[in-house]
């Protein structure tokens, strides 16, 4: 399986938008742009929405015939680990191995020898094309490197193996993932980080590094934006030489995680991808819960309502839905409206507030944080929950659509 150049990874949690999502694809192939849509969803989400990831393959499959899509399309096992990857084998064929928590894990000392004695012949200056300046790399900047990834990469190799064992070398795509990590990987870290997984036999297709700055769920990029741009570039010309160089995959891209809604960073992102014609695959999950939640909200009384509850929940329970996206969230909780002053909003006045319009003064980048991970709390609703989604489709697979085609394919692909 190849994935194509431009891929999309559309998440959906509650497997209800399959078909507006894939709208937005499709009309970017008629615009020229080719885009392979990915289908993902994480344990963690599963189990929070109590689904399997056979749900996501038939949620999928049904939006692919209905709408009629003829190209490729994949299913992933998103941020899987050794521990629950079997619970995806059966359903998935794009699978992307988080293994941050093994960077900076102790590496055995001859783990680290190998490593060390395998590369020492790039001890000296190294010219990559793309890159204006040479990296001198001493023994001991080798063996940092060395420690700090080659447990991760390992982890990555049992990964894949398993996977391979079940379902054959051909049939999945792989993607690395060490975005989960408190400091972003350098480009000649990547680089090495690239020869390593090629000479562990991983044919890697996608990457997902950690990026300068913060990538918050949900809303724009905090961070220099001029610097990311530099440091972006760096990454897609080690991309670039890692396929020239050595046995990666030559449709070898870069990949965004939590890449919805950082509107900043999508014209250095196409201008990069231009200048270097590389690929991309990019994650938007929340970003469809999202306007889920925010058509309910001006549908009507009963879905403004259920969005209302929402939050109120999601305020008493703040601690407990913010705890596993710490690394990710970064909300001021003196900014948070109480319940009982979003209780005397309208519709138009909670879209105003939760929307991503900062041009809009009553945007609130805290509150919209908040319900991006409260779609617990929607689950726990149940069918009172899924009967207003479905009640209200029209209006929120147009707002879906609408946002995935207009907001983030055009200006990362097309503008």
């Amino acid at each position: 399986m190849m994935l194509g150049k431009y891929s999309f990874g559309i998440g959906d949690r509650f497997g209800r938008q399959g078909k507006a999502l894939l709208q937005a694809i499709i009309k970017a192939k008629e615009q020229g742009v080719n885009i392979t849509p990915v289908w993902n969803k994480s344990q963690r989400e599963h189990t929070i929405t109590k689904t399997a990831p056979a749900c996501v393959r038939t949620e999928a499959d049904e939006a692919v015939k209905a709408m009629k899509w003829k190209d490729s399309f994949y299913v992933d096992a998103d941020h899987i680990s050794l521990e629950n990857v079997d619970f995806f084998i059966d359903s998935s064929d794009f699978f992307t191995f988080d293994v941050a928590n093994f960077i900076n894990k102790s590496a055995d000392e001859k783990e680290l020898t190998g490593f060390i004695d395998k590369y020492k012949n790039h001890v000296g200056s190294l010219a990559i094309p793309g890159i204006d300046k040479t990296f001198d790399i001493s023994a001991a900047h080798l063996e940092a490197i060395a420690s700090k990834f080659s447990p991760a990469i390992k982890q990555a190799g049992k990964i894949y193996r398993h996977i391979e064992a079940a379902k054959g070398a051909d049939n999945f795509i792989t993607e690395i993932s060490m975005d989960e990590t408190d400091q972003p990987q350098t480009a000649i870290e990547l680089y090495f980080i690239l020869v390593a997984i090629a000479d562990e036999g991983i044919p890697i297709q996608t990457i997902a590094p950690k990026f300068v700055g913060h990538f918050n769920k949900g809303v724009d990029y905090v961070g220099n934006v001029d610097i990311f741009a530099k440091s972006f570039e760096e990454n897609l010309a080690v991309i670039t030489f890692a396929t020239r160089e050595f046995s990666s995959p030559e449709n070898l891209k870069l990949s965004v995680h939590s890449g919805s809604d950082k509107f900043s960073l999508y014209g250095p992102i196409n201008k990069a991808l231009k200048k270097f014609d590389a690929g991309l695959h990019i994650k938007t999950s929340g970003t469809t819960w999202l306007e889920e939640l925010a058509g309910l909200a001006i549908a009507d009384e009963a879905g403004l309502s259920i969005a209302k509850q929402v939050y109120a929940k999601a305020l008493s329970r703040f601690d407990e839905l913010c705890g596993p996206y710490t690394k990710t969230l970064d909300i001021d909780k003196n900014t948070l409206p109480s319940a009982a002053i979003v209780e005397q909003w309208s519709g138009a006045d909670f879209a105003s507030a939760f929307r991503h319009d900062k041009s809009c003064e009553k945007y609130n980048g805290s509150f919209r944080q908040l319900l991006h991970v409260a779609y617990k709390i929607a689950a726990e609703m149940g069918d009172d929950f899924l009967d207003a989604l479905e009640k209200h489709e029209q209006i929120i697979s147009k707002n879906v659509a609408e946002n995935i085609y207009e907001r983030h394919i055009m200006p990362i692909f097309m503008e």
